[in-house]
C-alpha cells in the first residue's frame, strides 16, 4: 500500500476516491494529536486547550508533566493513499468529560488504532472496551515512550486482555513511516475482518 500524496484528479473518466474515517483513541497525553499531525497532508485541525488550574486533581500529568495542552473535541486529518482512497484521520478526547463525543466520531468509521503508553495502562482499558462493544476493528499500538519497549507481545497482548486476533504493534506517533504502517495493518485488518463477515 503506498502512502505518497497524490492529488485526486478531476479529469474526465478518472477514479473517485473511496474516503475511508479511521480514529485514533486512547487515553489522555498518549500521543493522538501528535499522530494525527505528523501523518496530515493538510493542516490538521486540533481543538487544543490550555491545560490550567481546573484539571488539577482531574488530569494524571504525572507521566507527562511537559503537557501544556488537552483536545476538548477532536483532531482532524488528512491522508490521500492514492487517486483511489483517502484516509480522514479524527482523534478523540481521551479524558471521561469528553467521552460523551466518541459516538459521533465513531460514526461511520471503517476502524481505529488504540495507542497505549504502558506506563499508565489502565488509561487504554476505556478505549479497547469502547471498539470491542460495537465490534468496530481496531489494533492496539503501544506508542514509543519510555520504557515502553521493555515488554513483549504476550506479556501486553495479556495485561490488555485483548482477543489474539486483533494486530498489537509498536508505533512512534512522532514518526511519519511508522504511523503510516500503523494505519496499514488497522485497514488490512478491517478489510480481513469485513471479508470473514461477508463469508
Amino acid at each position: 500500500m503506498d502512502f505518497a500524496p497524490t492529488s485526486p484528479g478531476t479529469r474526465a473518466g478518472s477514479i473517485t476516491p473511496t474516503p475511508l474515517k479511521i480514529l485514533v483513541a486512547g487515553g489522555f497525553g498518549v500521543g493522538k494529536t501528535t499522530m494525527v499531525s505528523t501523518l496530515s497532508e493538510i493542516p490538521p485541525l486540533s481543538t487544543e486547550q490550555a491545560i490550567t488550574e481546573l484539571s488539577e486533581g482531574v488530569d494524571d500529568l504525572s507521566a507527562v508533566p511537559d503537557k501544556r495542552t488537552t483536545t476538548v473535541a477532536m483532531d482532524f486529518g488528512r491522508i490521500t493513499i492514492d487517486n483511489s482512497l483517502i484516509l480522514y484521520l479524527f482523534g478523540t478526547p481521551g479524558q471521561s468529560r469528553f467521552w460523551f463525543m466518541w459516538d459521533e466520531l465513531a460514526s461511520g468509521a471503517v476502524g481505529a488504532v488504540v495507542l497505549v503508553d504502558l506506563r499508565r495502562i489502565d488509561d487504554c482499558f476505556a478505549a479497547i472496551d469502547y471498539f470491542e462493544n460495537r465490534r468496530l476493528p481496531f489494533v492496539v499500538a503501544v506508542n514509543g515512550f519510555p520504557g515502553n519497549d521493555e515488554f513483549g507481545a504476550e506479556a501486553v497482548r495479556e495485561a490488555l486482555v485483548v482477543d489474539p486476533d486483533v494486530p498489537l504493534i509498536w508505533t512512534d506517533a512522532r514518526d511519519v513511516e511508522s504511523g503510516r504502517a500503523t494505519l496499514v495493518s488497522l485497514v488490512e485488518h478491517a478489510l480481513a475482518r469485513a471479508a470473514a463477515t461477508a463469508a
